[in-house]
């Protein structure tokens, strides 16, 4: 079993993508057990992530612009030099080859530089989809834990992804019906509205709509169906004012909501 020290030695590495499969995997089970860790690696994605958000150079752009700029200049001496006279023209054509070998020359070495700053960048892109493939993983570990503080931070974390796919949704749309905990599933329902620019998101809300039983989640629910202005979701609360035992306050504000929104 890994040891707290090693793990936060290995901490950066696992964020980074760059620890093997088994030594990642071996990580993660003990960052599943390890408040302590969890709150160390939280610290340190933070620093990591301000340093990776600020905003760097183009090398690429820069090396382009300098390079047709130095072939631009050298081209219109080289023209004016050719331009003397014919009489000029026979030790003109030397020169007029060499100028042309240093202008392949250029080209190559331009060519290199551009390809050597576009290699960076593919590098870079894939190891940042490493890392958000790293974090998308403990996300979906996390939402499992028995602690519902630990779920609730799992919930938070998916803000920091830079973007969410089926799994999470699913996870999410999950933990918001299944989870026994109030607290969290309100958490999970913010977490849910800020991604109402998804389809499956949407769907799945309106879905909840009947499966809710605790006032505050169905309370809630109306609000994010008003402010998504989500129009389909009426027929679904129309099935919740049928439920017996329903809060006068909840029954009240779901009339509200199905006037707003039809």
């Amino acid at each position: 079993m890994m040891k707290c020290e090693k793990c936060k030695e290995l901490l950066a590495d696992w964020h980074m993508g760059r620890l093997d499969p088994a030594a990642a995997a071996e990580l993660e089970q003990h960052l599943n057990t390890c408040v302590d860790c969890r709150e160390a690696l939280a610290a340190t994605a933070f620093v990591l992530d301000s340093i990776n958000n600020l905003p760097g150079p183009e090398p690429s752009v820069q090396v382009k612009a300098d390079f047709r700029t130095m072939l631009d200049d050298f081209k219109a001496a080289e023209k004016k030099k050719v331009s003397v006279g014919n009489i000029w023209s026979w030790f003109s054509r030397p020169r007029l080859s060499l100028a042309y070998g240093l202008v392949i020359l250029l080209c190559v070495g331009g060519a290199y530089l551009l390809g050597r700053s576009n290699k960076q960048v593919l590098e870079a892109q894939e190891l940042h989809t490493r890392v958000h493939e790293r974090k998308r993983t403990m996300v979906l570990t996390m939402l499992d834990n028995p602690l519902a503080s630990e779920r609730m931070k799992a919930v938070n974390y998916t803000s920091n992804l830079r973007d969410v796919d089926k799994r999470v949704i699913d996870a999410l749309l999950a933990t918001l019906n299944n989870d026994p905990n109030v607290n969290v599933r309100l958490s999970t329902l913010e977490a849910l509205a800020a991604l109402g620019n998804h389809p499956e998101v949407r769907t799945g809300l309106i879905k909840s709509i009947t499966i809710q039983e605790s006032p505050i989640i169905q309370l809630a629910i109306a609000d994010v169906m008003l402010k998504l202005q989500e129009k389909r979701s009426v027929s679904s609360f129309k099935q919740l004012l049928k439920q017996k035992g329903l809060d006068d306050e909840v029954r009240q504000k779901v009339k509200e909501t199905i006037t707003k929104l039809i």
